[in-house]
């Protein structure tokens, strides 16, 4: 048993005269960026959430859109380099502009959006944690729906299952698993790990982080940012369990392609870079948590 992929364009939308296609990818981007604008504009208009004064002014919120978008952007191409193909783009440098042929990180761009936040505070002397905790409310809608549009292109999917949801993707390199589990009339089957992304990420994580604002979350800097590094690498690391992994780490004698073997085991280069945000978030959830209970 197995779910053939649905019948759904890549593409958006064209632009006619330009011919341009609009993918779902690039809307995702997009509408992740302005709900979560307006969502941050909302939360400083209500100085009660956060205790007394909101942290800036609402209008500020549109320049600091403007940074994170700078921030996503190099962040997330950069980090794709750097921590997926850094020999491939080491010898085609110039194919790094290409943003429009795919190929982003999150954990790049959150690294972006980290850099792209503390120089915004600095430059207007805002408590770095308060934008923190508004972006970590925020991220998550922006992860459902990149994870959607993953899988709508499609991309990033899991590996071979003989599972009843087990999904049959259109693309020839994931039909490469002749041989394994979760073959149907010849097609491979795989776990939709996008989806499995989609929920662990952006429903059940957004849904812990809104609860966390309406007990007063924002009165405590630093708790919603602790709690979303602490979910997002939890998710990312129980993820990895099932998602392929990238083919420049699968080997004959690495075929679950780990980034980093231990014994007949080993981390994922997803597992990886999760670690240390775990670590992080806990930092940060145990130092909010030492004042007064929410």
């Amino acid at each position: 048993m197995a779910i053939p992929f649905p019948d759904i364009d890549p593409n958006a939308f064209v632009i006619p005269v330009l011919n341009l296609p609009i993918r779902w990818y690039a809307l995702a981007y997009i509408a992740g960026l302005i709900a979560g604008w307006r969502i941050i504009v909302a939360l400083m208009k209500r100085p009660a959430l956060w205790g007394g004064q909101a942290p800036m002014e609402p209008g500020r919120v549109e320049d600091l859109l403007t940074a994170v978008i700078v921030g996503v952007v190099l962040g997330g191409r950069l980090g794709f380099v750097l921590f997926y193909q850094p020999g491939y783009y080491l010898s085609h440098p110039l194919e790094i502009l290409r943003v429009w042929e795919g190929g982003m990180s999150f954990h790049g761009g959150f690294l972006g959006v980290v850099l792209a936040g503390l120089w915004f505070a600095r430059r207007n002397a805002i408590p770095p944690l308060a934008i923190a905790d508004a972006f970590a409310l925020v991220a998550p809608i922006g992860l459902l729906l990149g994870r959607i549009a993953n899988f709508i292109k499609p991309e990033l999917w899991g590996r071979p299952t003989d599972a009843p949801w087990g999904v049959i993707f259109p693309v020839p390199e994931a039909q490469m698993c002749l041989g394994i589990a979760g073959q149907v009339d010849g097609a491979c089957a795989r776990h939709p790990s996008q989806l499995y992304e989609a929920g662990l990420e952006g429903l059940l994580l957004g849904a812990i982080l809104w609860v966390l604002l309406a007990r007063g979350g924002l009165r405590r800097p630093g708790l919603l940012l602790g709690v979303f590094l602490i979910g997002y690498g939890l998710s990312r690391a129980f993820v990895e369990l099932f998602r392929q992994a990238d083919a420049q780490f699968v080997t004959l004698d690495n075929p679950m392609g780990y980034a980093l073997q231990i014994g007949a085991g080993g981390l994922t280069m997803g597992q990886i870079l999760s670690l240390p945000m775990i670590a992080a978030g806990i930092w940060f959830a145990a130092r909010a948590l030492r004042g007064a209970r929410i």
